[in-house]
């Protein structure tokens, strides 16, 4: 995807930073805050974090090209997570690991992405996007992103996907779709009316009918430039702090004093739902936040009994089980709907329907 033209390319100026904080709690006991969800290797060789990042730098055995060079790219984790970040993605520069101080919500990890970039290019182009996402289509995928790439670049807008939704889902927050905006590329872009909030079953069900909302991914690309302007008018904290980040690299210091007093609010409340021109890419690529045990029989198959096994499992009249047995063998005798899930330390048995409610369950500190 990446040009061998001398001439400068949008993608030149494209810094992209990955959201790997996450605790994952639907996935315990599998996941635990040292070892979140995307450090996990639950549809693959690789762990959703390196998937993540080959999408943009590219891998040799999966054949997928890179887009930009590693030094392009930066993981934002907390200070928990960095050890085991860097163990589970050695190949990946550990400067360009970084860690929050605190826990602020992701409107300032996206000021943090917009100063780090910043002070890379000025005229940076700023791509924020989850650790955690499954995208099999890669090239589609790369070339809607270097679309929206240029199109950010020749727009002072904020570019987010658009994920159209394939059922009534209670579980994304939706973005209400308005007018297309006449492009030269392939990719589809529209503006966005308004971001929304999770809905009940009646209302999701309206929107996916009615056609004109998609799932909101989390997914956004701004010059460096448009954000500074739109935390000057809605978030002044943001923007001083993005200012004042330091150009010599001395930013050890500057992020431990200033980062943890700034706003705990998500990018979506603080700016997207404000700005003044925010812009949806209209996906083409499938894609699935992997947000339950439940997700996995759609990436892993299924046996002829609708069963999903991952490890060593024996069944008997067992069918629609979902099953992660790790080192351990799992037999299942008689039984229908399970998520099973067993580790050295814990073994989980779960309905199906309950999996959402997995994060509520009185884990002893020892094991979160």
């Amino acid at each position: 995807m990446r040009s061998n033209s001398t001439t400068p390319s949008a993608l030149d100026r494209l810094y992209v930073f990955i959201m790997a904080g996450g605790s994952g709690e639907r996935f315990w006991p599998a996941s635990r805050t040292s070892t979140p969800k995307h450090l996990l290797r639950l549809l693959g060789e690789q762990s959703l974090l390196e998937q993540t990042i080959r999408r943009f730098t590219g891998s040799d055995t999966q054949k997928i090209g890179s887009m930009i060079p590693p030094e392009q790219v930066f993981i934002l984790t907390n200070r928990a997570q960095v050890e085991s970040t860097q163990a589970a993605i050695p190949f990946f520069p550990r400067s360009n690991i970084i860690a929050e101080p605190a826990k602020r919500d992701t409107a300032p990890a996206a000021a943090l992405a917009t100063a780090i970039a910043r002070s890379k290019n000025k005229d940076a182009i700023v791509a924020l996007f989850p650790a955690d996402a499954m995208i099999h289509d890669v090239a589609t995928f790369q070339r809607q992103l270097s679309e929206a790439t240029e199109f950010v670049a020749e727009h002072p807008s904020i570019v987010t996907f658009s994920i159209t939704p394939t059922h009534a889902s209670t579980g994304f927050g939706y973005l209400q779709l308005g007018h297309p905006i006449p492009s030269k590329y392939s990719s589809s872009f529209v503006t966005v009316e308004r971001f929304v909030e999770k809905p009940d079953a009646p209302r999701a069900a309206e929107f996916f009918e009615g056609k004109k909302h998609g799932w909101n991914a989390g997914m956004f690309l701004w010059q460096a430039g448009t954000f500074v302007e739109e935390c000057r008018k809605y978030q002044p904290e943001l923007e001083h702090f993005i200012l004042e980040f330091p150009l010599d690299g001395s930013t050890e210091n500057y992020l431990g004093e200033v980062f943890p007093k700034l706003p705990k609010i998500s990018v979506d409340f603080a700016i997207m739902e404000k700005a003044a021109s925010v812009v949806a890419a209209i996906a083409e690529y499938d894609w699935d936040d992997v947000g339950s045990w439940s997700a996995l029989p759609a990436h892993l198959g299924k046996d002829s009994l609708e069963n999903t096994f991952s490890g060593r499992v024996i069944t008997l009249d067992a069918h629609h089980n979902i099953v992660v047995g790790g080192k351990r063998t799992v037999a299942l005798c008689g039984v229908s709907d399970l998520v099973v899930v067993a580790t050295e330390d814990a073994i989980l048995v779960c309905h199906r329907d309950a999996v959402q409610q997995i994060k509520n369950l009185p884990v002893p500190d020892e094991l979160k």
